[in-house]
């Protein structure tokens, strides 16, 4: 999939937490429009790779790392954004972890640490972010859930607890906000070739799985009849951050194939 932005987010600065699968295709998709893009992650293979890359390609995409669930290193790589690019335009919460689990499997500690990483992460950029979008008189945040924020599938208590509260957050950030001309939304994926699904599918199938054939079974559940690819979803990130959106505030936008529609359908 290949559309003509050029230039459609020269001067803007964007954060982007994660630096693999949706946050990687989406800190591309802004830093080929001319985005400054500062990609946050944790995973030193990950990270290493993403500022490999940029480096080939030659775009404004830098990578720190960072814990984004740890206020303090937070609030320090926002500080360092801001001090580099003097202010912030757009934010892209994609961080994200999957255990597996029920409630009664599910240690606390892990449960926990699943909501501090996938919507705790969107607290701290926000509590940190939203005053240097106010000092630019706007700005848009898009926050990625899942389609499993609507409906689940059995053994994901944890993560399914997150992506849900990530939809009530971003009606709430959108509604506060608002007034300051700061848009949030979502975006719920179904499945999509990330890192997480290639998971996913070693999880199910085991350490041994085909795991292209597994991603062809999950393709089968959903009515358009394959996964989503990344670069896809960050198109949609990419229209919500930028002023081809900027009456949308508040929504979630499934990007799943039919999933959710399809729920039942045999």
């Amino acid at each position: 999939m290949s559309f003509d932005y050029s230039g459609e987010f020269e001067g803007k600065v964007a954060l982007v937490t994660g630096t693999s699968g949706i946050a990687r295709g989406a800190a591309f998709r802004l830093a080929r429009a001319g985005a400054s893009v500062v990609a946050l992650g944790i995973d030193p293979a990950a990270n290493l790779e993403l500022a490999k890359l940029a480096a080939d390609e030659q775009v404004q995409l830098s990578v720190s790392t960072a814990d984004v669930s740890n206020a303090d290193q937070v609030d320090a790589a926002v500080d360092k954004l801001a001090q580099q690019f003097g202010g912030l335009d757009i934010i892209i919460n994609s961080a994200a972890i999957h255990p597996y689990g029920t409630v009664v499997t599910t240690d606390s500690l892990v449960f926990s640490h699943c909501l501090a990483v996938n919507v705790g992460s969107i607290h701290l950029t926000a509590h940190f972010g939203i005053p240097l979008m106010e000092k630019r008189k706007g700005g848009s945040i898009v926050n990625v859930a899942s389609v499993q924020g609507h409906a689940c599938q059995q053994n994901v208590a944890a993560y399914v607890a997150s992506k849900g509260a990530i939809h009530a957050l971003t009606r709430a950030m959108a509604i506060d906000h608002a007034s300051a001309q700061i848009r949030v939304n979502s975006v719920s994926p179904g499945s999509v070739r990330t890192p997480l699904l290639a998971q996913a599918a070693l999880t199910f199938d085991g350490p041994g799985a085909d795991v292209e054939d597994v991603f062809r079974r999950f393709g089968a559940a959903h009515p358009i009849g394959r996964i989503g690819e990344v670069d896809e979803v960050a198109e949609l990130i990419a229209y919500l951050a930028s002023d081809r959106s900027k009456f949308c505030t508040g929504g979630d936008f499934l990007i799943d194939g039919g999933l959710k529609a399809g729920l039942g359908v045999k």
